[in-house]
């Protein structure tokens, strides 16, 4: 499954860098993230309950990051384990470009999935990313927002 889109945010590529690369940000973003620990330099190991379809599961994985430029992007690689549910793994690229007065981020994503979440269908697997991603940037904007609002 690829993931590619963009959104406009309203800050500085530096603020949206900082927002990115914190792990209390990030938690309140990921939809269905219990916990989530580390940093930029050694990675992040999270839990997160989803919903697919039928399936509820909770999620243990690592993220780590590559490539990484600061203020301008890096690549993120994950796996995660769901018992009986199955499993997920994938990766994106993201970069941060100037654009007026705020900055676009543009992502570049592939996941794959394994076990009873991958039997439920192409579609509907599509969709509930789709949907994730979406709740994901939603709620970052939320946050860059409430920041500039604080500066």
């Amino acid at each position: 499954m690829k993931l590619v889109g963009e959104r406009l945010l309203e800050t500085s590529r530096h603020v949206v860098w900082r927002l990115l690369n914190d792990g209390e940000v990030l938690q309140r973003c990921i939809p269905g993230c219990e916990s989530l620990s580390g940093n930029l330099d050694d990675g992040y190991d999270a839990r997160v309950v989803l919903k697919i379809g039928p399936i509820k599961a909770r999620f243990t994985g690592a993220v780590t990051f590559s490539e990484v430029r600061p203020d301008e992007g890096y690549r993120i690689s994950g796996k995660g384990q769901g018992g009986v549910a199955g499993f997920a793994s994938g990766g994106a690229l993201v970069e941060l470009h100037d654009d007026g007065g705020g900055t676009r981020l543009v992502y570049n994503a592939e996941a794959q999935v394994g076990g009873k979440i991958a039997q439920l269908g192409a579609r509907l697997i599509d969709s509930t990313a789709r949907k994730l991603t979406e709740a994901f940037f939603t709620k970052f904007a939320e946050e860059v927002a409430a920041y500039e609002a604080h500066a």
